[in-house]
C-alpha cells in the first residue's frame, strides 16, 4: 500500500517564495541566452560569471556592467539585455499574471495572491485589476518617451530612422524601468548638455520611480479634477509620503551635486553654466535609482559621492521599478525618531496615526539593508585594493539596484563580481518580499513575556 505524503503549511510556498524562483528561472534563462555565440558582437562565447553578472544586472533593473553595453553584445545580446530589463522591471508575476487572463481568460486563486503580493496590492480585486494598470502605464509612457528620443537621435544626431528608433526604444525601456543600461560606451556623458535626450529620460525615471500606486492616485485625480473642478482631491498617505519625500530628496539630490561638482576639472567644471545646470539636474536625479551617468562619476568629489550613496540607498517609491529601502520607509523612519524625540507615546505622519507592526516592518527593512550593505563592502575590501568609496558605492549600487559606478565594476575579480550578483538579487526581490512576508506572518501571541527595560543611548 503506497503511502502518500502531504506537505504541511509551513513548507507550502508562500507568495514570495514564489517570487524569488520565478526572478531566479528568467535569470538563468537569461544567462544561458547571453553565453550563446549570438549574443556577442564576435561570436564568441560569453564566460558564465559575465554573462550571468549582466543577466543579473537587467532582470534586477540594476545596470552595472562588467563588459561594454554597446560594443561587446551584439544586436541579438542587446534585445536579451531589453528584455530582461522590462520583465525584472514589470515584476515576473504580474507578466505571468498577464498570460493567464490572455491565455485562460482568468488568474487562479494562487497566481492572484502571488501577484498581489508583489505588486503590494491590498485586495484581491486590486490584484486582477492592477496587471492591466501596470501593463498600459507603462507602455503608455515607454512609448512617449521612446517617440520622443527617436525624433531627437533621428533629427539632430546622425542616424537613420531605424538606428534612431532602436536608441529610443531601448533608453525608453532601460529608464523607466531604472536600469540604466544605455547603448554607448560612455553610457550618457555624451549629452551631458542635451535636454531634449536627457530630460526625457529623467521624466520616465522619476515616473518609474514613484511606484503604480502613486501614478494610479495622481491619474485619478486628474481625472476628477477634470470632470468636477470642486471635487476633493485628497490623497493617501502613502502618496503623500511618496511625493513629498521623493520631491525633497530630489531637491537636495541636484542642489547638493551642482553646488559641490561646479568647478570641479573633472565633472561640470569645464561646461558652460547651460550644460552645467542640465548634467547636475540629471546627475541629481539619476540615483532614485535609475544609473544613468550624465559625468565621471570616477572623478566627482568625495563629498559628491556620499550624497549620491545616501540617495542611491533610500531609492524610490514602493511597488515601482525603483529600488532601495524606498522613500516610505525612509520617511517613517523620519516620523518615528520626532515622535520619540518628542515624547510621544504614539507615531504620528501627515495626520495620520502609524501602526506598530508598520513602524516594525520599516526599522527591519532598513537595518536588513545597512546589514547587507556593510557586509558586502566589507567582503570588496578584501577582496580587491580599491578604495572605501568606490566599494561602499558598488556595494550600494547593487543592493540598491540603482548602476552607478566609479570604473570599478570590470576590474572586480570574479568573487567580488559574484558578490555583486548576490546583492542585486537580493535588491531586487529582497524588500518588497521581507516587508510581504513580515505581513504575512503577522499574528498574535497567546501569553506575553515579563516586561523589562534595558538602557538605550
Amino acid at each position: 500500500m503506497a503511502l502518500t505524503r502531504r506537505r504541511s503549511p509551513a513548507r507550502r510556498e508562500s507568495p514570495t517564495r514564489l517570487i524569488a524562483g520565478g526572478f531566479a528561472m528568467v535569470l538563468l534563462v537569461g544567462t544561458g541566452l547571453l553565453m550563446t555565440p549570438l549574443a556577442s558582437v564576435g561570436g564568441t562565447v560569453t564566460a558564465f560569471v559575465p554573462a550571468l553578472f549582466t543577466a543579473t544586472s537587467a532582470v534586477s533593473v540594476t545596470g552595472l556592467a562588467v563588459v561594454d553595453t554597446a560594443t561587446h553584445w551584439s544586436t541579438f545580446g542587446q534585445v536579451v539585455i531589453l528584455a530582461l530589463i522590462q520583465i525584472g522591471g514589470l515584476g515576473v508575476m504580474a507578466l505571468a499574471s498577464l498570460l493567464g487572463l490572455i491565455v485562460a481568460g482568468r488568474i487562479g486563486l494562487r497566481l492572484q495572491l502571488v501577484a498581489q503580493t508583489e505588486t503590494r496590492t491590498p485586495t484581491l480585486a486590486g490584484g486582477r485589476t492592477v496587471v492591466l494598470r501596470i501593463i498600459s502605464i507603462s507602455l503608455a509612457v515607454e512609448t512617449a518617451v521612446a517617440v520622443a528620443l527617436t525624433l531627437r537621435f533621428w533629427l539632430h544626431y546622425d542616424n537613420g530612422l531605424g538606428r534612431a528608433a532602436y536608441l529610443g526604444i531601448f533608453h525608453a525601456v532601460s529608464a523607466y524601468n531604472n536600469a540604466g543600461f544605455a547603448l554607448f560606451s560612455d553610457n550618457l556623458i555624451g549629452f551631458s548638455s542635451d535636454a531634449l535626450i536627457l530630460g526625457p529620460i529623467a521624466l520616465a525615471l522619476v515616473i518609474g520611480g514613484l511606484g503604480l500606486p502613486v501614478i494610479v492616485e495622481v491619474l485619478r485625480a486628474i481625472r476628477r479634477a477634470r470632470a468636477d473642478a470642486g471635487a476633493p482631491r485628497r490623497f493617501t498617505l502613502h502618496t503623500r509620503l511618496t511625493l513629498i519625500t521623493y520631491a525633497g530628496l530630489a531637491v537636495i539630490g541636484v542642489v547638493a551635486i551642482i553646488a559641490t561638482e561646479w568647478a570641479n576639472p573633472a565633472t561640470l567644471g569645464p561646461m558652460d553654466w547651460w550644460s552645467k545646470l542640465v548634467a547636475g539636474t540629471f546627475s541629481g536625479l539619476s540615483p532614485r535609482t535609475a544609473g544613468f551617468n550624465a559625468i565621471d562619476i570616477g572623478g566627482m568629489h568625495t563629498q559628491s559621492l556620499l550624497v549620491t550613496d545616501v540617495l542611491m540607498f533610500i531609492g524610490g517609491g514602493s511597488a515601482g521599478t525603483a529600488g532601495g529601502i524606498k522613500v516610505t520607509t525612509f520617511a517613517l523612519l523620519a516620523f518615528v525618531i520626532y515622535s520619540e524625540v518628542r515624547g510621544e507615546p504614539n507615531v504620528h505622519a501627515l495626520g495620520r496615526k502609524i501602526a506598530p507592526e508598520v513602524q516594525r516592518q520599516a526599522i527591519t527593512v532598513a537595518l536588513m539593508g545597512v546589514g547587507a550593505v556593510m557586509a558586502s563592502t566589507l567582503a570588496l575590501q578584501y577582496l580587491t585594493p580599491f578604495r572605501l568609496d568606490d566599494v561602499l558605492m558598488e556595494s550600494i549600487s547593487a543592493f540598491a539596484t540603482v548602476g552607478l559606478s566609479t570604473g570599478i565594476t570590470p576590474k572586480l575579480p570574479a568573487a567580488a563580481q559574484l558578490i555583486l550578483v548576490v546583492l542585486m538579487f537580493v535588491g531586487r526581490i529582497g524588500p518588497i518580499t521581507l516587508a510581504s512576508a513580515l505581513a504575512l506572518r503577522e499574528r498574535s501571541r497567546r501569553y506575553d513575556r515579563p516586561e523589562e527595560r534595558p538602557i538605550i543611548g
